[in-house]
């Protein structure tokens, strides 16, 4: 094996180890986005979104340390950019909080809720694969070039909030955030502290892994800078819209040669094998299927929002709700304040009709 071949079998295998602990965590403590906005909205409960917020404060604090020290190149990642795709993160990241409401969770969610054994989170994976595919290269791409990413705002200076010219504001934001949450005495407990600080801690080892361990200056065959084993052949860490979508295309298409596995494809299947090992660790596995074809209908319509909306928001709650803003990207910011009011919208109207359905 060449010493290529070999430092892209690194990356993977770190990228699957990310993956099979962020599925064990999420499955102990039940982080997740959805449920945290879930909790505010019906419970007053900010317990998991402090989680949330925690980890998001980790990733801004883990990305800058990395970039100031050298480490990866902040210019390089996925969310790099010089639009502000506004219109794109508004539309894409609604559609995305809305559908991960009435489809039970957002990706993550979904791969975590299979590997506890929830038969509902197989389709919805399915469906969202394959929206998700369609919108990256389909039919509903060809709609979403020609419409919403036609209208935006050209940043020469970067769509990013370092173009506001504040000195260390990803320290600054981030040291907010965690202060914001460890003020709270009640939050510190093992598995809330597991949840903000574990999955952050994540998001910034995979920016490492593939901005750094898995950085190549020079292909021995193209002679260009390279990023092994990335889709987008930029810096990558945790998403889970379009990396679903590649996991199926690779296992439809497992013998044609150009299908390979992707850091992507790797988290997918690490998170899917962490989480039922904690849910069988923990004896909370549990077959679960669709009560009723109105179950499935709400599943379907949720599934393929996700899939749609995550690709033209160009993430979801992990890919602009966690890896995207430990950039400071503007994308992010949008994209991230699209999702949270969708899932909100989705959450009140199911309020209503639960009401409704009670009094008649």
């Amino acid at each position: 094996m060449t010493e290529l071949a070999t430092l892209t079998q690194e990356v993977l295998v770190a990228f699957f180890l990310g993956g099979l602990l962020l599925g064990a965590i999420s499955q102990r403590t039940h982080f997740c986005t959805m449920g945290a906005i879930s909790d505010v909205v019906h419970m007053g409960d900010w317990t998991r979104a402090r989680q949330w917020v925690c980890a998001i404060g980790v990733a801004m604090l883990g990305f800058s340390a990395l970039s100031d020290f050298g480490l990866i190149d902040p210019s390089k990642t996925l969310y790099a950019s010089t639009r502000l795709m506004w219109l794109s993160t508004l539309v894409g990241g609604a559609m995305f909080g809305y559908g991960m409401v009435i489809a039970s969770g957002c990706g993550n969610k979904t791969l975590v809720r299979i590997g506890g054994g929830n038969l509902k989170s197989l389709v919805v994976m399915v469906v969202m694969g394959v929206s998700a595919f369609a919108t990256l290269k389909g039919i509903t791409a060809v709609l979403r070039v020609s419409t919403v990413d036609t209208v935006f705002v050209d940043m020469p200076l970067g769509a990013n909030l370092n173009a506001l010219g504040v000195p260390h504001l990803g320290y600054i934001l981030g040291a907010l955030l965690l202060v914001f949450v460890l003020r709270h005495k009640d939050f510190w407990t093992f598995d809330n502290l597991l949840a903000g600080l574990g999955v952050g801690a994540l998001v910034v080892a995979m920016w490492w892994v593939s901005g750094h361990l898995g950085f190549v200056p020079e292909h021995p065959e193209t002679l260009d800078a390279v990023y092994l084993a990335t889709n987008s052949g930029r810096m990558e860490a945790l998403n889970f819209v379009a990396p679903v979508a590649y996991t199926l295309d690779w296992l439809m298409f497992y013998s044609d040669a150009s299908k390979v596995l992707s850091v992507g494809i790797a988290a997918v299947a690490g998170v899917l094998v962490g989480s039922a090992a904690s849910a069988l660790l923990s004896k909370s596995f549990r077959w679960e299927g669709f009560a009723d074809p109105r179950d499935l209908g709400q599943h379907l319509l949720g599934s393929v929002l996700m899939g749609v909306g995550g690709v033209t928001a160009m993430g979801c709650t992990f890919g602009q709700g966690l890896s995207g803003i430990s950039t400071l990207s503007l994308n992010a910011c949008v994209a991230l304040a699209a999702i949270v009011l969708g899932a909100v919208v989705a959450l009140r109207l199911q309020a209503a009709r639960h009401e409704r359905t009670s009094c008649a």
